[in-house]
This record gives structure tokens, sequence and C-alpha cells, in this order.
């Protein structure tokens, strides 16, 4: 039997004001960097069951943030993302696992010109008519990815052993969604 969503059916947007798209990579294997996207939108569609909705999100990866004004550039150049050949990340779902508070959301994810599939594990935070009347509903999610398996394989060797940076990448996302009214 199909779950049915904790949420009001429709198509909501993103509010990208009260959202976050960040990931974390270790570097020189002993501290990790962070690092965050500033320019993203998403669309929500709630269907009456969970496994009929969908999400789709585009990241802009030229506004990737670390920090760092030198590694900022190295990660747009085309050692990593490239973003003059590839300017978006790309996510569209393609099903769904488990209840409507905590599931596994798997989609599709293309970085880099490469497209994989990824699961998502996903909390939902509820949903809430904020102070101005609108209706909201909030989620979090992550996922540990591969950068090698996105074809950013570029590294440097350690004197003491090991590379600069690591292959696994770990994606968190916040996201707020507001219901448009009729």
């Amino acid at each position: 039997m199909a779950a049915t969503t904790a949420l009001t059916a429709g198509t909501w947007t993103l509010d990208a004001a009260h959202s976050e798209i960040s990931f974390t990579v270790r570097h020189a294997g002993i501290s990790k960097v962070r690092g965050n996207f500033t320019e993203f939108d998403a669309t929500l569609v709630v269907a009456d069951t969970l496994e009929a909705s969908s999400v789709e999100a585009t990241v802009q990866v030229g506004s990737i943030t670390t920090k760092d004004a030198n590694r900022d550039g190295h990660l747009k150049g085309a050692d990593f993302f490239d973003v003059e050949q590839f300017p978006t990340m790309e996510f569209r779902s393609t099903g769904v696992k488990g209840d409507e508070e905590n599931f596994v959301l798997v989609g599709d994810l293309t970085i880099h010109g490469v497209t994989k599939q990824v699961e998502l594990d996903v909390e939902l935070g509820g949903q809430a008519v904020d102070a101005f009347g609108a209706t909201r509903a909030g989620f979090s999610a992550n996922t540990k990815i591969s950068r090698k398996e996105f074809g950013m394989t570029w590294n440097a060797a350690l004197e003491a052993g090991g590379v600069l940076v690591s292959d696994k990448v770990v994606i968190e996302v916040e996201a707020s969604f507001v219901l448009p009214t009729e």
C-alpha cells in the first residue's frame, strides 16, 4: 500500500532565502573543508502518495563558495567542476523509499556532465502556515558521493602519503518550500 503524504498536494516552490546546499570534503587527510552554493532552485510536486511525488533541482555551480577565493577559482576550473562547460548540477527524483517523515529520495544527479543515481536520506521537518499566511514545508537531506564517479579526478599526492582531496564528498541540503496561493 502506498504511503500517503503528510503534505498538502500541489506544486511547491523553493524559498532559497531559507534553504542551503552545502558540502564537506576531507582535505590533506586531516581536516574537512566546507563549502556551499549560493544560487539554486527547485520545484517539489506533492501528489496524493509519497511515491507519486517528485522533486527537481538545479544548482549554478559557479556560485560555489568555500571562503577562499583561490580555492573557489580552482574548483570552478577544469580540474574540478569546469563551470564554463558544465555551468549547472541537476537532480531529478526517480523514486522514494520509506515513510512520509523519514525516507530515501532516489534520483539522478548530474555533475560535470555525468549522471549517476544517488540516494538522499531525507527528514521532513513538517508543514506549517507562517506569520504571513504562507504554507511552508521544510526538509533536511544528505548523501555521500564519489567525486571520481562524476569525472572529477584531480588530486595531489602528499609527502607523508595519501592525497590532498578526499574522493568522498558529503552533500547536505536544508530546503524550505512554499505552496503558492491560487
